[in-house]
């Protein structure tokens, strides 16, 4: 199979939440470094942190013990507490600096995204982008991709450590007393559960959220390019409704995604503090049998808190999560599109005057034919059928038809924007599929309806198909559209910037 078949193969199979999840994790590879470090950062900060509650257990019991023996000593307790508070500095230290490593993995990992989605619109044909809004593909490279690095952050900073601390915590528990540990998870299916339900119905919410997002900036990018039509012909009232319609649905669709997973830290949340209450009273009662110290009670009730809690957090970044993966299956399904085909590597054959550095010599006549083409932009929908068709050099051919007729496809084809869905067009005898298309594309001019300058000086703009044209070339090439003398009125003449409202 070939990559194009594979990669369309993989854009039409529907990706399940855990597909995706994978996915984005394997885009941390080229980080793969500083994420262990990260992870071990981790390690040592929570081991740091479970280790605290132990100490200030033994304090209490020492105290406890002092005050029964009628001993004002706390020296003792001073080394003991010292130590506690190193424990906790140093810990924290850990967590800044896995917190600096986690936004520079996140950040990393949205500047490949970019980087790769910049580089595969590159090689797309052009029916992709013509049969999407352009603000929703600006979207997936922008919004979408930033989303993605916040929810890396986020699930290396917070839900990473909370699942460490959890591990940490539920060892300490298990050491100090199992059957206390037993009434502290004996609410964790409960939550599992309530986790799982809640996580389900938002999942389709968040996704929708990101789409209805990826729309409403489609509409503001039209409404805001064709800003003048639009108050031309007076559209503004629908082109407003349109936007408050959209604006709406994205509204409603992240108002219960968040809602929905919003839910779950308070549910979690209200667990704990029934899970945190079972342990005091049973706790007291094994102090009050001799079965356990105060001190080791208050460090088992800590543990309690810092068991829980953790848990909680993790749920509550649920969403987080969720929404990220939502924006990395728009990233994905954009990476998957289908590429149109690959230039040859060698042509076979070029016409006459076209060399293989693309330059053209006094050889070339420019005879176009098609030859028996038939082109269709959807299966269904059939547009040239067996057109032959052949324009002799020197010679002006005009092509009339009403609107949808194929005129501009014919271009198109000519240009290899689109490939013939079957026959054939050469140049000079040549089939253009041989030729590399940069190098057909830079022996034909095309004239487009809608004229569009990039920001830059009126000298960049005359130059954009030749980078690094001579002056003296770009003011004969302004001479000959007849714009010489109105660019030599402007101040700054072929040095005059060109903005927003110079295009308008």
């Amino acid at each position: 199979m070939t990559d194009a078949g594979e990669q369309k193969q993989k854009s039409n199979k529907p990706r399940s939440f855990g597909s995706s999840a994978l996915r984005l994790l394997r885009t941390l590879g080229p980080d793969r470094r500083r994420l262990a470090l990260c992870l071990a950062l981790s390690v040592v900060s929570v081991a740091l942190t479970v280790s605290v509650p132990m100490l200030l257990g033994h304090a209490t019991d020492l105290i406890i013990r002092q005050a029964s023996n009628e001993e004002a000593d706390f020296g003792q307790v001073g080394a003991v507490l010292g130590g506690a508070a190193v424990l906790v500095l140093v810990s924290a230290a850990c967590a800044l600096a896995r917190g600096r490593l986690a936004q520079d993995i996140g950040q990393h990992t949205a500047h490949r995204l970019r980087a790769r989605t910049s580089a595969k619109l590159a090689a797309l044909p052009l029916g992709y982008v013509d049969r999407r809004p352009r603000g929703d593909i600006v979207s997936r490279l922008a919004n979408d991709a930033d989303n993605v690095a916040l929810t890396l952050q986020q699930l290396l900073t917070k839900i990473a450590v909370s699942l460490l601390s959890v591990l940490g915590v539920l060892g300490m528990m298990l050491w100090l007393s199992p059957l206390l540990t037993l009434v502290a998870v004996a609410s964790l299916p409960v939550a599992a559960g309530v986790t799982r339900l809640l996580g389900r119905r938002s999942q389709p919410e968040f996704t929708r959220q990101w789409r209805t997002t990826g729309e409403l900036g489609a509409h503001v990018e039209e409404m805001f390019t064709g800003h003048d039509q639009v108050l031309l012909f007076g559209r503004g009232e629908d082109a407003q409704r349109l936007f408050d319609e959209r604006n709406a649905a994205l509204y409603d669709a992240a108002r219960r995604a968040q809602f929905l997973s919003g839910v779950i830290e308070p549910a979690l949340a209200f667990l704990g503090h029934i899970t945190f209450v079972a342990v005091a009273v049973l706790g007291g009662l094994r102090v009050a049998s001799g079965a356990m110290t105060v001190g080791e009670i208050q460090a088992f009730l800590t543990y309690t808190l810092q068991f829980t809690n953790p848990l909680t957090q993790a749920a509550a970044l649920v969403h987080v999560v969720q929404s990220g993966v939502a924006s990395a299956e728009r990233v994905f399904d954009l990476l998957d599109a289908e590429e149109q085909i690959p230039d040859p590597a060698v042509p076979a054959r070029r016409p006459t005057g076209i060399t293989p550095t693309g330059i053209t010599s006094p050889g070339i006549t420019g005879r176009v034919a098609f030859e028996n083409v038939s082109f269709r932009y959807t299966p269904t929908e059939p547009l040239i059928d067996h057109l032959t068709l052949t324009v002799a050099p020197h010679r002006t051919v005009a092509i009339v038809g009403p609107t949808g007729a194929g005129k501009t496809t014919l271009v198109n084809l000519l240009l290899r924007f689109y490939d013939p869905t079957a026959g054939r067009i050469t140049l000079d005898g040549t089939d253009i599929a041989s030729l590399p298309r940069a190098e057909l594309r830079h022996h034909i001019g095309m004239v487009l309806q809608d004229t569009w300058l990039f920001e830059g000086t009126i000298a960049a703009n005359i130059a954009y198909g030749r980078p690094g044209a001579p002056y003296e070339d770009i003011v004969a090439a302004a001479r000959a559209a007849r714009a010489d003398h109105f660019v030599r009125t402007l101040p700054d003449g072929y040095d005059t910037l060109l903005d927003e409202a110079a295009r308008a």
